[in-house]
């Protein structure tokens, strides 16, 4: 009989209790403890089952679960005797910072300084007896939500001095979940501020601790060193690229496959596979999330379960806001192609609008993106300084996504941006200038917020968030082509009906131009001028080789004037 299929439960005790559906991951307890690092940092996208491992490192460690065999007995880790007898044996304080998300700086030392006064009240009983001295047991009574910064920043060392000294061991930390207050910092405008007492906090719990045995913390993003961790030289990173604990958070196929049998659903491997896979970490690939597995498994429906998880507020508002080059890479990827970029896995909140090259580290971390190949050498085969990141789209459901999330970007003019779409296949030109000024209008707007760019840059970054528009309105009828090499030249954008057969569907060919004032006296000069552009360089051709009659060709020139559209 299948087991039953726990979605979101993220406590390993209460699934190991219930029987519940679990794939085992318990080998990563012993990888971790054998790599004897001080200090871990492990990034990884959103449910990936982080919360659930370090609640397995907890049961396992903690001797709040002595003697709880019965929760890892027939898993792999059980089955060495080294093992089950290092089972509940150390002080764990085990602590999330999911929780943490504030629109202000007061808010979010609050909230962090609530949990540290739950640590404190969980282990109430070090007050009884002799272990703490008068004056500890006066601090660790003042230990609560309106605690000064100074004393919170602290409080994480000395929980750790106590329990080690009525223990008689040092102290697991665990820390999951580490940089959501980071990433509400940077969006909240406290960056800065955060960042002194999140650096003093670390500094005081994994470098300057002598009670401190290990620490694990969890994250979707590896925040620079520069950042928070700057003090600390005990430190061992590993994020998606790296090759430790590669299969220790996802599933692997093997994994998935074998769930599918035992559920009764071996027939859906193809269709689970190309809906679900594609995540690589280090250089294991065809991993993947659990949380659509799971949701699959119960539901036995496709849906893009992980992606619509979150609101995807940092990458919609960085992809939303940046400049025709990243949108054009956009394109790209949304098309199913790569891109290839340099970039640094360490994120620099206060940089993010600074360096938009940045954007790409993020949503590679999110796990939007997977790494195709890594270049680390030239065709001579020298060393490159800086390796090269081949770049795709992790999967239909990350696509799919995408196709919500430059969809969501019309919302406020979704009426007037469909209208121009019929208005375009009609060849209306009365109806599709009207709707195409309302959509300009708001879409300048909308895809420029804080960038300030000039009016000759404003048609740019319009024009490409357009095309990514009509990536999302046209994709089950045409195939959308832009900037391709066609006749003599390239053209801006190309409709391409998907059914050669329809002799009813027109091909559509668009040509861009900024007005030039020292070239052409109006609008309707710029109009002809793209309109002639289109005849001279030939552009038609790809559609003719296609066996798309000239007559079912409709050509468009797209004259701008600051928030002002023409079209002829």
């Amino acid at each position: 009989m299948a087991k039953v299929v726990s979605i979101g439960n993220q406590s390993f005790k209460t699934i190991r209790e219930n029987k519940y559906f679990y794939i085992d991951k318990t080998y990563f307890i012993k990888e971790w403890w054998e790599s004897a690092d001080n200090v871990t940092l492990i990034t990884r996208p959103r449910r990936f089952g982080k919360t659930l491992n370090m609640s397995m490192l907890d049961c396992f460690f903690s001797n709040r679960y002595k003697g709880r065999s019965d929760l890892f007995e027939g898993l792999s880790i059980w089955e060495e005797e080294k093992y089950r007898n290092l089972q509940g044996k150390y002080p764990v304080i085990f602590l999330s910072f999911a929780a943490v998300k504030a629109g202000n700086l007061e808010d979010a030392k609050k909230q962090i300084k609530m949990q540290i006064e739950d640590l404190y009240e969980e282990n109430c009983f070090l007050l009884q007896g002799d272990i703490l001295s008068e004056g500890e047991r006066e601090q660790y009574l003042s230990v609560n939500a309106d605690m000064d910064d100074v004393y919170a920043e602290k409080s994480l060392n000395r929980l750790c001095n106590y329990l080690s000294r009525y223990y008689g061991k040092n102290v697991i930390i665990l820390l999951d979940e580490y940089d959501t207050p980071m990433q509400e910092a940077y969006l909240g405008g406290y960056w800065d501020e955060f960042m002194q007492f999140i650096r003093s906090l670390f500094n005081a719990a994994f470098k300057t601790n002598p009670y401190l045995e290990r620490a694990v913390m969890t994250g979707v993003t590896r925040v620079s060193k520069e950042s928070i961790f700057s003090d600390l030289n005990n430190l061992m990173v590993v994020t998606t690229t790296s090759n430790q604990y590669s299969t220790c958070f996802g599933f692997t196929e093997d994994e998935v496959f074998g769930a599918l049998e035992e559920m009764g659903l071996a027939e859906e491997k193809g269709r689970v596979k190309d809906w679900y896979d594609g995540f690589a970490f280090g250089k294991d690939k065809d991993i993947y999330n659990p949380w659509s597995i799971t949701n699959f498994l119960k539901k036995q429906k496709y849906e893009t379960y992980w992606a619509s998880t979150s609101s995807n507020g940092l990458v919609g508002k960085m992809v939303q806001t940046a400049s025709a080059d990243i949108k054009k890479m956009m394109e790209q990827l949304i098309k199913g192609g790569t891109i290839e970029i340099t970039l640094d896995e360490q994120i620099v909140f206060d940089q993010l609008d600074k360096d938009e090259e940045s954007i790409w580290s993020l949503i590679l971390a999110s796990g939007y993106l997977k790494v195709e190949n890594l270049i680390e050498t030239d065709t001579e085969g020298d060393i490159l300084d800086f390796p090269k990141y081949e770049l795709k789209l992790t999967n239909r459901e990350v696509r799919n996504m995408f196709y919500k999330l430059f969809k969501g970007w019309f919302g406020v003019i979704s009426s007037n941006y469909n209208d121009f779409v019929k208005a375009l296949l009609k060849g209306n030109l009365k109806e599709m200038n009207f709707y195409m000024n309302e959509v300009s209008l708001a879409t300048f707007s909308a895809f420029d917020t804080g960038k300030h760019p000039s009016e000759k840059l404003q048609p740019e970054r319009f024009y490409h968030g357009f095309v990514l528009g009509l990536l999302v309105e046209l994709r089950n009828q045409y195939e959308v082509s832009s900037n391709g090499e066609s006749g003599l030249g390239r053209y801006d954008v190309m409709l391409i009906p998907k059914k050669s057969d329809n002799a009813d569907t027109p091909a559509i060919v668009l040509e861009f131009k900024v007005h030039d004032s020292d070239e052409e006296k109006t609008l309707k000069d710029t109009v002809e001028s793209a309109l002639k552009q289109i005849e001279e360089k030939k552009y038609d051709i790809k559609l003719l080789e296609r066996g798309i009659k000239k007559e079912n060709i409709y050509h468009y020139g797209f004259a701008f004037e600051g928030k002002k559209v023409l079209i002829g």
